[in-house]
């Protein structure tokens, strides 16, 4: 099986940024952290991070037929990309919507997310520890663990 974990804008301030909404583990420890778990699992992965919507969308589009599943942080463009959620429906992969905070506990505007309509699972408030639940669920999802 083969994951893309994607992550949309500012996550790669992890640690710096708002660390009482998003903790003081950095990217680079997130990213360690989900390859290690997917490592035992048998699970190859490949990590991408970009602040520009369309380099997101050129990634989902170059998945198509390479990879099984998307874990997916859209970070802020999970509340105004139309282009994403296109991207991600036309690709038809598998993707489970991630968020380190609990946005249905923020602000009015976190409370819409476009790219949740091509998503089988929405995981919110686990800190990094949703990316993992993520993981679980595309095991289950997609029914196989090799």
């Amino acid at each position: 099986m083969k994951i893309l974990v994607l992550n949309g804008p500012n996550i790669n301030m992890l640690g710096i940024r708002e660390p009482n909404l998003y903790g003081t583990e950095t990217y680079e420890t997130l990213v360690q952290k989900i390859k290690s778990y997917c490592d035992e699992k048998g699970i190859e992965t490949a990590f991408f991070q970009s602040n520009h919507e369309g380099a997101l969308v050129d990634r989902i589009q170059e998945a198509f037929g390479v990879f099984d599943a998307i874990v997916m942080n859209p970070a802020a463009y999970t509340h105004t990309s139309v282009a994403l959620l296109d991207a991600l429906k036309a690709v038809k992969i598998p993707t489970v919507e991630v968020h380190i905070s609990d946005v249905s506990k923020r602000e009015d505007f976190r409370q819409v997310s476009f790219v949740r309509a091509a998503c089988f699972k929405t995981i919110c408030g686990l800190g990094t520890d949703g990316y993992l639940r993520a993981v679980d669920a595309i095991i289950e999802f997609l029914g196989e663990e090799k």
